[in-house]
C-alpha cells in the first residue's frame, strides 16, 4: 500500500498551462484569452461569481470542451485536441455521479476494471483508497446507505483510483450542510497534501477557497482578475472589485493630497485627511479608494487623542450579533457608512454600544489599501 507516500519533488516548470485560451458559446465569451499556470502538487481554487467561466475552464482541461483559440498544455504536452479518455486527469462532479446499483467498492473499482487491472491489484487499490478517505468497512454498502459526506468521500476515492496527474473538483461540497462542509474542506486539504496530487477546485464560496487553496485564481467575465495566495488576495486585493468580492470591506472614496515616502495622505469627501501606507506613487489629485476590512477598525466610545492616527467619527446605525463577533454599522456626518467587527470576548446578552450612540472608528495606516479602480 502506498497511502503514506511522500509528495513528489518540487519542479520548476508548471504542470498545467493555459495559453491565451478562449471559449465562446454563440455570442457569449465564457473564457476570454486567458493564460494561467498551475504548479505540480498545488491546490488551486478557481473562484468567481456564477457565469464567470470557471467551470468552462475546468472542462477545457478535462477535454469536455474545446477551446476556440489558444492551447492547453499538461506536463509540457499540448492536449488541446486530445480526447478526454486519454488525458491523465479526472473530474469529481458536484452530483458525485455514483452508480446506485454498485456497492462502494464497486464504484471505486469501476475505472480500474475499465483499465484492465488484475482482480487482486484492484482489490488492493480499493482497500488503499477506503483507508485514505477513512471509509474502512464501508465497501459492501450501497450509496443510498451513506450520508452525504460519506458519498462525497466515495466519489473522491473513485476520482483518485487511477492516480490522475490532476484532479478537477467542480463545486464538490455544494450539497453538504455548513458544518459538514467545513469538516470536509479540512479533510480535502489533508488528502491533497498527503498524496501530492495537483487539485483544481471550482467554487463561488470565498471562505471555501480561502480554506483549501494554496493559491486562488479570481475570475470575472471570463478573465483572471488576480492570482495569489489567500492571504494576499484578502490583505492586498488588486482591484476594488476583488476587495468587494472577497469578504467584507469598507471603501472610502477620496483624492490623493500628497505622498511622502511610503505614506499617502488622502482627503475623503466631508472628512479629515487619512494617512495610508503605500508602495505605489499615486498622483496628487487623483481619485482613489481606501479599502479597510471591518476587523481592522477599532471602535471607541470616547474621542481618541490626536496621536491616535486615522479617526472617523460617526453614529451607530445598527448592530448585528453573529455570535463570535458584533458588526457595528456607523454613519458619518457626510453620509459614509462603515462597518466595524468587534470580537465577542465576553459573555453578554446586549451589546455595550447601542444604536444612536456616538462612536469613533480608528485604523492604522497599514490597515488600509489604496485602490485606483
Amino acid at each position: 500500500m502506498d497511502v503514506g507516500l511522500a509528495p513528489p519533488a518540487q519542479r520548476t516548470e508548471p504542470l498545467v498551462r493555459f495559453e491565451r485560451v478562449t471559449r465562446r458559446f454563440g455570442g457569449v465569451t465564457a473564457v476570454d484569452a486567458l493564460s494561467l499556470e498551475v504548479r505540480a502538487s498545488e491546490f488551486l481554487a478557481l473562484l468567481g461569481p456564477s457565469g464567470c467561466g470557471k467551470t468552462t475552464l475546468l472542462r477545457l482541461l478535462a477535454g469536455f470542451e474545446r477551446s476556440d483559440e489558444g492551447r492547453v498544455l499538461l506536463d509540457g504536452e499540448d492536449i488541446t485536441d486530445m480526447p478526454p479518455y486519454r488525458r491523465p486527469v479526472n473530474m469529481m462532479f458536484q452530483s458525485y455521479a455514483l452508480f446506485p446499483h454498485l456497492r462502494v467498492a464497486g464504484n471505486i473499482a469501476f475505472g480500474l476494471k475499465q483499465q484492465g487491472l488484475a482482480r487482486e491489484a484492484i482489490r488492493a487499490r480499493v482497500e488503499e483508497l477506503l483507508t485514505l478517505v477513512r471509509l474502512e468497512g464501508f465497501g459492501a454498502r450501497y450509496p443510498h446507505q451513506l450520508s452525504g459526506g460519506q458519498r462525497q468521500r466515495v466519489a473522491l476515492a473513485r476520482s483518485l483510483a487511477r492516480r490522475p496527474k490532476v484532479l478537477l473538483l467542480d463545486e464538490p461540497m455544494a450539497a453538504l450542510d455548513k458544518k459538514l462542509r467545513a469538516e470536509t474542506q479540512l479533510e480535502l486539504t489533508r488528502l491533497q497534501k498527503q498524496l501530492g496530487t495537483t487539485f483544481i477546485i471550482v467554487t463561488h464560496d470565498q471562505e471555501e477557497a480561502m480554506t483549501v487553496a494554496d493559491r486562488i485564481a479570481v475570475m470575472d467575465r471570463g478573465r483572471l482578475v488576480q492570482v495569489a495566495p489567500p492571504a494576499e488576495i484578502y490583505e492586498a486585493p488588486a482591484t476594488r472589485w476583488v476587495a468587494e468580492f472577497i469578504g467584507d470591506v469598507n471603501l472610502i472614496e477620496g483624492t490623493i493630497d500628497s505622498v511622502a515616502g511610503n505614506l499617502a495622505t488622502v482627503a475623503p469627501a466631508g472628512g479629515a485627511k487619512l494617512s495610508i501606507a503605500t508602495e505605489s506613487r499615486p498622483e496628487r489629485g487623483s481619485k482613489i479608494f481606501i479599502a479597510v476590512r471591518p476587523e481592522k477598525l477599532n471602535l471607541a466610545t470616547a474621542a481618541p487623542g490626536e496621536e491616535a492616527g486615522n479617526v472617523i467619527a460617526g453614529t451607530v446605525a445598527d448592530v448585528a450579533y453573529r455570535g463570535n463577533v458584533l458588526i457595528y454599522r456607523a454613519r458619518t456626518p457626510s453620509g459614509l457608512e462603515l462597518r466595524a467587527a468587534v470580537a465577542n470576548t465576553r459573555r453578554r446578552i446586549a451589546p455595550e454600544v447601542q444604536v444612536g450612540q456616538p462612536v469613533w472608528l480608528r485604523f492604522a495606516p497599514e490597515a488600509g489599501v489604496l485602490l485606483a479602480e
